[in-house]
């Protein structure tokens, strides 16, 4: 997992080829005020704009959850929102099966930990991060970039 804000993106671009053009859309779209939904930047980018009531931390765990083929890019645009996450490996209890057409494992696993993105702060999730986000009070407003691995 990586943390930080919008001005240092570009010390992550050699992580995987398609963070420059996630980082470059970023900055050349006025994403804040994207509708709600999903859009596809390019090949193996899609960007999903996210609004809603924050949720309590409690409530939030129950989407405790990984991807195997994603990477995700978590972006706050308002906030403050608060993620829980654990790493993978000490993951034990899985909730359900995998869904390959979602990408998406989830897991009854209490958090190891919790932090908080500002507003321009982002959050890069790789598929051994098992995370929760949208905790917070009021609307929050972020971005999702899925990155195909």
């Amino acid at each position: 997992m990586i943390i930080d804000s919008l001005q240092n993106a570009s010390k992550y671009f050699g992580l995987h080829p398609n963070f420059k053009k996630a980082f470059d859309y970023v900055n050349q779209n006025d994403i804040s005020n994207l509708p709600d939904g999903a859009i596809e930047i390019a090949e193996g980018l899609k960007l999903i704009a996210i609004s809603g009531q924050g949720n309590t931390r409690e409530e939030a765990v129950k989407g405790f959850e990984c991807h195997d083929k994603n990477i995700d890019i978590q972006i706050s645009l308002k906030g403050p929102e608060t993620f829980a996450w654990k790493p993978r490996e000490k993951c034990v209890n899985p909730n359900g099966e995998y869904s390959d057409e979602r990408d998406v494992r989830f897991f009854h696993d209490a958090p190891d930990t919790f932090f908080e993105l500002q507003e321009k702060q982002f959050a890069i999730l790789f598929p051994e991060d098992v995370h929760t986000a949208m905790i917070g009070e009021g609307l929050l407003r972020k971005v999702v970039i899925k990155v195909k691995i």
